[in-house]
């Protein structure tokens, strides 16, 4: 990942703007708190990723706290196309001296250089792809497809710099990595999944209960009290997805439950809101005082 940070810091003079990617469902565990560092030099746009699988309410709490913060943001879908048409114009906003300067020197058909940075698997191309109207590059839904820089031309003003996705190098809270590789910006292949789906289930029933339960046809009052385990049990019973012996088949069953959360089969959720971050800094500022 260090290559990836120095490509950034490198290439950031051959732009106007950065578009910062985050996912909406984890708006705060998708962002590396060293992009901003990274690109301090340039005016940079928030676009909060994957807003159709994020919830609509919680999405509204983000827009006002990160508006609060002083930062441009825009919710975007690249699957659905909504919000795709909010980001020229915010772009145009955070450049708008240097397009007056343009205009003044006779060159306002220049277009506007953008680099698109973020986290594995958060959308860059999909979302290049979306602007261009073409596969112009490589999607996947695994984290790790864009190896190098590239740049893309587009219809609408903007020259795109696409970068590989580059994660923070560690994760001082455990809740982040684990809503990171719960909506696949880590690879399963290196994750113990059914570990992952049990604590998801544990998530889901406290951030989204009704969603969950109703999803998985479970009683809500007979989940008080129940280990994550227990709770994908649960799940792996009504679905029946046993193996000889009346066994829990806990492989097919956390596959399910992670495939379900990330394609929003159980629902529209956001595993985080605003007040998440604030508790987490509380947490940390009183551990370091104990």
């Amino acid at each position: 990942m260090a290559k990836t940070r120095r490509m950034i810091s490198e290439n950031l003079k051959l732009v106007d703007v950065v578009i910062e990617l985050a996912d909406a469902r984890v708006p705060l565990s998708s962002r590396n708190p060293e992009i901003p560092k990274l690109c301090a030099s340039r005016p940079r746009l928030l676009a909060l990723t994957k807003s159709s699988l994020a919830d609509a309410a919680a999405s509204d709490k983000w827009l006002a706290y990160y508006r609060k913060a002083g930062e441009k943001v825009v919710f975007i879908d690249s699957a659905t196309g909504a919000g795709i048409n909010k980001i020229y114009p915010a772009v145009c906003e955070l450049v708008s001296e240097k397009l007056a300067r343009w205009k003044e020197k006779g060159m306002s058909g220049k277009k506007v250089r953008a680099m698109i940075v973020g986290i594995p698997n958060v959308g860059k191309s999909s979302l290049i792809n979306r602007l261009t109207g073409a596969k112009k590059t490589k999607v996947e839904d695994r984290p790790g497809v864009t190896r190098d820089k590239q740049w893309v031309a587009t219809s609408i003003g903007l020259d795109l710099l696409d970068t590989p996705g580059v994660l923070p190098p560690k994760f001082e809270d455990r809740t982040v990595g684990e809503n990171l590789a719960a909506t696949g910006a880590i690879k399963d292949d290196i994750l113990d999944t059914e570990d992952l789906a049990a604590t998801l289930c544990e998530r889901l029933l406290e951030v989204a209960p009704e969603a969950f339960c109703s999803r998985y046809k479970l009683d809500r009052a007979a989940l008080e009290g129940l280990t994550k385990w227990e709770l994908l049990e649960a799940v792996a019973r009504k679905r029946g997805f046993l193996v000889s012996g009346g066994e829990i088949d806990y492989d097919r069953t956390a596959g399910i439950v992670l495939d379900e959360f990330r394609g929003a089969k159980i629902g529209r959720i956001t595993l985080e809101l605003p007040d998440d971050g604030k508790k987490a800094a509380e947490a940390k500022t009183e551990d370091g005082d104990a």
